[in-house]
């Protein structure tokens, strides 16, 4: 039998009923701009203040997305036409987009197999184009060694911006990303740990950096009066005149769903922790053709999605997009993060100059790195047959092929529970089991 997973793994998080609510009573009362109030009491000033509380950060300023927070975190700190910023050769297209919304120069930095930045190029990198800037991804919530991240930009100078767009919850040594440099940028969108549909944070410690984000980000004459965590009046009347206005707030309507999915990030993650680890285990064990890219252990991590490498001789081009139609095939998308189409292949980048480009590490991982999400709202048993169906997609299209290949994975299992391979297409669907063991009343349908 082959294997069929019946649920969509692309639903993000539901909105809370209590943010549905209060997104009905907004629309109701027509009160979507955020500065449509009369004193500093709007839904956007309620979620900035909770948001920057939960970060650990002075201010927050909620904008419509993460590509518009890093756009403007490079405009606060100072980056300025032709100015050379220094990026992951792995990150999403909206980083180097924003720096070239700029105005400024992408420079890409080479990523290690487990799809973090390396300091010794990134230093080479640095001093080669006496680069002053660093815009720091943290893809897919992968930490690289802060410590001797932050040591190169203490001594040559460079001004960090964190993208923390997938690292909501992250901790490095018990401390929350974001905290490393002089601005950092989080994302809303429906994918990520928090979810408005789009939306974004710029978060920081920096008066000057606050209040600039506030006025670019659509802030005129006083109604910086009517944020709740904000800077002194006198730091806007200082720069609100040589500030442009790019007119990039979030919405009431956005930060009314936000709100209450503040308050659970923590009891969210545990959840998706307590998943992720066992699926990695199941993986790991299941085949030698996986490979779970490690963290350091300084890091806490979110595991809202789960990556992992096909390494072995028999990888080729073919049998990785075999393996791919073959998890589609069952009903569990795999993404591969260097396919001709992905937007997080630095070679589809083509709006930067790539000429002088050399980030060798990067281009060998990506072809082989697959993503998978993992929905919160899933059942615990869903994931065991979520990675029974990955097993044996391997099974199927990755056999060995020569005395140095991977051993070949057994069939595939999940926590005890074994599937004979026959020619017969089943579908199983859970229902309802938390445990994270296949229950006796997974129901089994003949197509």
């Amino acid at each position: 039998m082959v294997l069929h997973f019946s649920k969509d793994i692309k639903t993000p998080d539901p909105v809370p009923q209590e943010g549905i609510q209060r997104a009905v009573a907004i629309m109701s009362e027509g009160r979507m701009y955020r500065y449509n109030h009369s004193d500093n009491q709007s839904d956007v000033s309620l979620c900035e203040r909770e948001f920057a509380k939960y970060v650990g950060l002075k201010y927050a300023v909620g904008v419509n997305s993460c590509g518009s927070a890093i756009f403007l975190a490079l405009k606060c700190v100072g980056v300025q036409s032709n100015d050379v910023v220094l990026c992951n050769g792995f990150s999403f297209t909206a980083v180097p987009s924003a720096v070239e919304h700029c105005g400024a120069r992408p420079v890409f930095v080479d990523c290690t197999d487990h799809y973090v930045i390396d300091p010794t190029d990134l230093e080479r990198k640095a001093k080669m184009h006496n680069a002053r800037y660093l815009c720091l991804t943290y893809m897919r919530g992968k930490v690289p060694d802060m410590c001797a991240v932050m040591d190169v930009c203490r001594r040559l100078k460079i001004t960090l911006v964190e993208d923390a767009a997938h690292a909501l919850g992250v901790r490095w040594n018990g401390t929350l990303m974001g905290n490393f440099g002089k601005a950092a940028c989080f994302s809303s969108q429906s994918y990520k740990l928090l979810n408005s549909g789009e939306g974004g944070f710029l978060a920081t410690n920096d008066d000057v950096i606050a209040a600039k984000a506030i006025c670019y980000a659509g802030c005129y004459e006083k109604l910086y009066e009517k944020h709740i965590v904000a800077p002194p009046k006198a730091v806007f009347e200082r720069i609100k005149r040589e500030t442009p206005n790019y007119s990039l707030r979030m919405s009431n309507l956005a930060a009314s769903v936000l709100l209450p999915q503040i308050a659970t990030i923590e009891q969210r993650i545990q959840t998706y922790n307590r998943r992720y680890y066992r699926l990695q285990a199941q993986l790991e064990s299941g085949s030698a053709y996986v490979r779970v890219p490690r963290q350091y252990p300084a890091v806490s991590i979110v595991g809202d999605s789960i990556q992992f490498n096909l390494v072995g001789e028999c990888v080729t081009p073919a049998a990785t997009q075999a393996f791919l139609s073959a998890c589609a095939k069952r009903g569990v998308p795999v993404s591969i993060f260097g396919d001709k189409d992905n937007a997080r292949n630095i070679r589809n980048w083509r709006y930067c100059d790539l000429s002088d480009l050399n980030v060798p590490s990067t281009e060998e991982m990506i072809p082989k790195a697959c993503d998978v999400r993992l929905p919160l709202q899933f059942d615990d048993g869903d994931f065991d047959v979520m990675g029974a169906v990955i097993l044996e997609a391997m099974n199927e299209t990755l056999p060995p092929c020569g005395p140095n290949s991977c051993v070949r994975a057994p069939y595939a299992h999940t926590n005890g529970h074994a599937y004979a391979h026959t020619n017969e297409h089943t579908t199983y669907t859970t229902n309802g089991h938390t445990n994270g063991h296949l229950p006796a009343n997974v129901q089994v349908e003949a197509l």
